[in-house]
């Protein structure tokens, strides 16, 4: 399981969804994904952490 030490966001509200672009700090990853703007910080912060260990993940596998 990849370890996130610190997730840097950017947020941007598009009507009713906002646009979120998350970069993990150490590896300069990044994903980004669209949630309703209804959704809460710690909302945002989980899926930003599930969708990076993802992509991370992946990459590693892709590496072996």
């Amino acid at each position: 399981m990849t370890f996130l030490r610190e997730i840097l966001m950017e947020t941007k509200r598009i009507g009713a969804i906002q646009r979120i672009a998350a970069v993990d700090a150490d590896s300069g990853t990044e994903v980004v994904f669209q949630a309703p703007a209804s959704a809460s910080p710690e909302e945002i912060r989980r899926i930003a952490a599930s969708k990076l260990r993802y992509v991370m993940e992946k990459k590693e596998k892709a590496a072996r």
